[in-house]
């Protein structure tokens, strides 16, 4: 049975990971998205990562969702998670992931596409899938983030409680950021309603949804 490494050996190895790791180089800093370089499949390599972001320094930030035809709401609230922090971590629902619980006909994006558009997406640094036969919160173990950013009916009180006991090292809970959610906008392609109001003003709000009401999520 081998034992865990130790501190000294965690440290040699993120040592070597900074100075070796073509993601710790000019790619890791740069404005392009850099799709091959930020997507990491793997979760034991998004933690050697992280531990390496730590040695340098780094806040991370991590966040989850579908992210399903990227949307103002969408680079908003992104834009908002970067803020608590220098490095952003966003994990992305599979499709399979999506369509045991929003239906067959989700996603509209394939699970591909949606990762290399959130990569486009100012302040985003690294993204990962998140699959059916992932432990819960297996990706927040992973990462253990220094701020796990979710919206208002991602986790219950109890649940925040626990995460920031055991997972990370506090939880943010963001307003909803788009006037009209995706699955309201399919609905409405589907019935041939354009977005457009008159004065080509955009942005009808979901029947029923004020607004302002921090409710439901980034997806």
């Amino acid at each position: 049975m081998s034992s865990m490494p130790s501190s000294f050996e965690r440290r040699d190895r993120t040592s070597s990971l900074i100075q070796e790791e073509p993601f710790f180089g000019k790619g890791l800093f740069a404005d392009e998205s850099n799709f091959e370089m930020r997507f990491v499949e793997k979760y034991e390599r998004i933690t050697d990562i992280v531990e390496a972001l730590r040695v340098l320094g780094m806040r991370v930030v991590l966040t989850s969702g579908s992210f399903d035809i990227i949307h103002e709401g969408h680079s908003m609230y992104l834009e908002a998670a970067r803020k608590f922090g220098d490095f952003l971590i966003v994990g992305l629902d599979s499709d399979e992931k999506i369509r045991l619980r929003k239906g067959r006909n989700r996603p509209a994006v394939p699970e591909m596409e949606r990762l290399r558009m959130v990569t486009h997406q100012r302040g985003v640094g690294l993204v990962t899938l998140k699959q059916t036969e992932h432990p819960r919160w297996s990706l927040i173990e992973a990462v253990r983030p220094d701020v796990l950013v979710a919206t208002a009916d991602t986790y219950k009180p109890d649940e925040i409680t626990e995460l920031q006991k055991n997972y990370c090292g506090r939880v943010e809970v963001l307003e909803r950021m788009a006037t009209v959610s995706t699955s309201a906008r399919l609905r409405r392609i589907q019935l041939g309603i354009s977005d457009m109001g008159e004065g080509g003003s955009a942005g009808i709000p979901e029947a029923g949804v004020p607004e302002s009401q921090s409710t439901g999520k980034p997806c």
